[in-house]
């Protein structure tokens, strides 16, 4: 992976040159480290090679280097999608401008871990529904999960994931999969494990992620006794009309779990 440069990092870079220093100590990982860079008049030096200052740079951008120039991490196919900086380090990713991850309070990485808690992941098998960025499996990885099956439908959230320092990489405890698991799932054995993480795109977006239906299927896959954990979002009920946790939390009781509101989720156990 090359260096990956936001608005801090580029001016960073162009401060220390107009001063005349010969090194600057910055990141080029969003956040993970902080590296020593060699700094000339005309650009400057890491880990061997060479790299222009960037003259035109957006406040809310990431910079990938993708060999010739650096280009922004964002692609258009049916919406676009776009890597975002935050204050934490860990980014976040809009689509169409719509954020996928919450970031005003903690790092996007630190709310999934506290998430993630709430399953206990040491030594279980996990299904991530819908991985995103992969924080959720991340964390379940490095909180001693035996195995996590993650399902990603969306190839250009692939993409960004191979350039984001935070995304976790696919191993032996981690198997990450292209597909929709409104798809996928009916394909997954009874009872094959023991928590489901569900983080799924807002009820407008995706609403067969929020179906009696998909429920269904989730406890079926789910051990008895196993714990999931439902991101739901805070929607505005005086703008949306409706009350979106609460309609989430009948259906997962219909399908068979218990269930208890918690910030801007559910927690559910299956009965």
């Amino acid at each position: 992976m090359g260096p990956l440069l936001t608005l801090k990092e580029r001016n960073q870079l162009i401060e220390a040159a107009r001063a005349g220093a010969a090194t600057v100590e910055c990141s080029l990982d969003l956040g993970r480290t902080v590296v020593s860079v060699g700094i000339d008049s005309g650009d400057w030096q890491w880990e061997g090679r060479r790299y222009p200052y960037l003259d035109q740079c957006k406040e809310r951008t990431i910079y990938y280097w993708d060999g010739a120039a650096f280009a922004p991490v964002t692609r258009y196919t049916d919406a676009l999608i776009k890597l975002v900086p935050t204050e934490w380090g860990a980014p976040t990713f809009e689509i169409d401008g719509i954020k996928m991850l919450p970031t005003a309070r903690l790092s996007p990485y630190e709310d999934a871990e506290r998430k993630v808690a709430w399953i206990e992941p040491r030594g279980k098998v996990i299904l991530d529904t819908c991985g995103g960025l992969g924080y959720f499996a991340a964390c379940c990885v490095r909180s001693g999960a035996e195995r996590v099956l993650s399902f990603e439908k969306n190839p250009e959230v692939l993409w960004l994931r191979t350039l984001n320092p935070w995304s976790p990489v696919a191993d032996e405890a981690l198997r990450l999969e292209h597909g929709d698991i409104l798809e996928r799932i009916t394909a997954l054995a009874d009872a094959a494990f023991d928590a489901i993480l569900h983080d799924p795109p807002r009820f407008g977006i995706a609403g067969d992620l929020y179906s009696q239906r998909f429920y269904d299927q989730l406890a079926r896959v789910i051990k008895r006794n196993g714990r999931l954990f439902h991101y739901t979002g805070s929607p505005n009920r005086l703008t949306t009309g409706r009350d979106v946790p609460q309609e989430v939390a009948k259906r997962l009781r219909k399908a068979g779990f218990t269930t208890d509101l918690h910030g801007d989720g559910i927690r559910a156990l299956k009965t």
